[in-house]
């Protein structure tokens, strides 16, 4: 059973990347995925990284990070837009599971960021409750077009640093593990086409970013 508490947080990014290139190369282990291990973590969790995404069907964590049960606290939206329900359950994974790995996930054609995108072209915002997953990515729109960010890549990227910005600007339990070497919050554009994850944000983490 991986212990959340004994991996630092770079150990933790490492680990989940390490996955992610096995599932690029058509080499996964699927590791933690038997009976056994269903057994030894029935009692307790103990996650090493809290993976908030996109709920696009074609974003499935444990898979496209060929990891297994007790692996990952995931919380999903879509657009990856964060209330006050997704940062509870963000701050349970990091505070009170003790995870030292924060991971945002966007993704490439993602239809909450071109639907935002298509609303400030047009002024035509969809109806219901999806209405609301717009406009909380618009700013991030926004954002990227006053940077003379255009492209779509780059849009994606921008709304990912915002949402990794957002959490820690939002939440003292993260700003402070983050601040005391507990835990690191990265952001990560998920390719659809090849299943690579490409780093765009990173906080507490020492690592190179995509310039994007």
């Amino acid at each position: 059973m991986t212990d959340a508490q004994s991996l630092s947080p770079r150990e933790a990014f490492d680990m989940l990347l390490a996955g992610n290139q096995r599932f690029v190369a058509s080499a996964p282990e699927h590791p933690n995925q038997d009976a056994a291990r269903r057994a030894q973590i029935a009692p307790g969790q103990s996650p090493f990284a809290v993976l908030f995404g996109c709920s696009d069907s074609r974003l499935a964590a444990e898979i496209i990070f060929d990891r297994g049960l007790g692996d990952l606290f995931v919380v999903r939206t879509a657009g990856h837009v964060a209330g006050a329900e997704v940062l509870g359950s963000i701050e349970y994974g990091a505070g009170v599971l003790d995870c030292p790995l924060v991971v945002v996930l966007g993704h490439d054609s993602c239809g909450a960021v071109g639907a935002a995108c298509a609303a400030l072209e047009d002024g035509v915002t969809p109806t219901g409750y999806v209405r609301d997953v717009v406009e909380r990515v618009t700013p991030s729109v926004l954002a990227a077009r006053a940077a003379g960010r255009l492209q779509p890549d780059e849009i994606l990227a921008e709304h990912i640093r915002h949402t990794v910005d957002l959490l820690l600007d939002r939440s003292r339990v993260l700003a402070e593990r983050v601040a005391a070497g507990q835990t690191a919050v990265v952001g990560l554009c998920y390719r659809l086409a090849d299943g690579s994850a490409q780093l765009v944000a990173a906080r507490g983490l020492n690592v190179s970013v995509s310039a994007t």
